[in-house]
């Protein structure tokens, strides 16, 4: 039989290890955003890439995912030179994701410079397929959750060190934001990190 001093340390347990999960899951994320960055930002005048990673799609709007992605990208723009790279082709529908953000961003009011990579069915042939329109660039930034934001750049690292060494923060992680989803990405981030 439960008497309410029994309830009261189960609801109290519940609380702490929910507390410490979050704070694990927060603590993962912020780690996250600031590894596998570059030593050499350009300065040769040219702006920065903020490239931004699809996240399967399966209607003909950006879903809340592709979404939030895009408004982490847009305020990760700094002032001067930036072009938005949007990357990620027809993976959950017929249209490709990058065409969806970029209708998205379009209705957030970005007019800036845009760029497309619609190809793209994994985070490694977003990598591969972005290189192109970011070669030029001063200063990359990837966006996407913390933990899938930091694994493309290691890809980029493998694939283009050249252009690592670019490689910036982007403002994709913020204390707080999503905070009942971070757990469930750090833990998948993390499996995947491990294969």
């Amino acid at each position: 039989m439960w008497t309410v001093g029994r309830l009261d340390r189960v609801l109290r347990r519940i609380a702490i290890l929910s507390a410490a999960v979050l704070g694990w899951a927060e603590w993962e994320h912020w780690q996250s955003s600031r590894r596998a960055l570059g030593s050499r930002p350009g300065t040769a005048g040219t702006g920065e890439a903020v490239v931004v990673l699809g996240y399967r799609n399966r209607g003909t709007k950006a879903n809340f995912v592709n979404r939030w992605r895009v408004r982490a990208a847009l305020r990760s723009q700094a002032p001067g030179r930036s072009r938005l790279v949007l990357s990620g082709g027809p993976v959950g529908s017929t249209v490709p994701e990058a065409e969806l953000m970029a209708r998205y961003a379009r209705d957030q009011g970005f007019r800036g410079e845009l760029l497309l990579e619609t190809e793209s069915r994994s985070t490694w042939e977003n990598v591969l397929g972005v290189v192109p329109l970011i070669e030029d660039a001063d200063r990359i930034k990837i966006v996407s959750n913390s933990l899938h934001a930091e694994k493309a750049r290691r890809y980029l690292r493998r694939h283009r060190p050249d252009l690592a060494d670019r490689l910036v923060a982007a403002q994709d992680y913020r204390f707080g934001e999503l905070l009942l989803v971070k757990p469930a990405l750090a833990v998948l981030g993390k499996a995947k990190r491990r294969r």
